[in-house]
């Protein structure tokens, strides 16, 4: 049985795409914690934000981050906001690889600027809201086993960075 793999970073820096092909590439499985946040609820997270808080959202999703890592031989997409619950990266970091996706602000924006369904975009200035957070959680980030900037890196490179990654830190115990 392999280690997991938690993918960490930004919304719109490519955590689900690079997500499943990594998983593919290393035949394990692919998970997302937001579908099975949605699954568990029966919401969205939309809804989850909108009916009751950010808060209770971030609980849910530390319960399903527990259920995640009692199993093995999973790539792990994570929401974006993840990282800033206490305890959150010491269980992915014991349980696996961390890997942080990061991509510049103006690029997130960009692929994020259509997307209706994010929650803590829904404000006047998305962009300015994007630099805000990335700022606050810059230091969540980078402190991974390793690093990968999506700005320019087309997902199936991003994914081949990883498991080359993946497969020395795998060979060294």
């Amino acid at each position: 049985m392999r280690k997991n793999i938690y993918l960490i970073g930004f919304m719109g820096t490519g955590k689900s795409t690079v997500g499943r092909i990594l998983a593919e590439k290393l035949d394990m499985e692919f998970c997302d914690t937001d579908s099975m946040i949605e699954m568990k609820t029966g919401k969205t997270v939309e809804e989850i934000f909108e009916d009751e808080s950010e808060e209770v959202f971030r609980n849910i999703e530390s319960e399903v981050l527990t259920e995640i890592t009692s199993r093995k031989n999973l790539v792990v997409s994570t929401g974006g906001g993840i990282v800033v619950t206490r305890g959150n990266m010491d269980m992915m970091r014991k349980e696996g690889l961390l890997v942080s996706l990061l991509a510049s602000a103006d690029v997130i924006f960009e692929r994020t600027k259509n997307d209706k369904c994010r929650p803590l975009l829904n404000v006047e200035d998305p962009l300015d809201q994007i630099k805000k957070m990335l700022f606050d959680r810059a230091h969540f980030y980078i402190d991974t086993d390793f690093l990968v900037d999506t700005t320019d890196t087309p997902p199936e490179e991003a994914a081949e960075q990883i498991v080359e990654f993946y497969n020395n830190a795998d060979s060294q115990g």
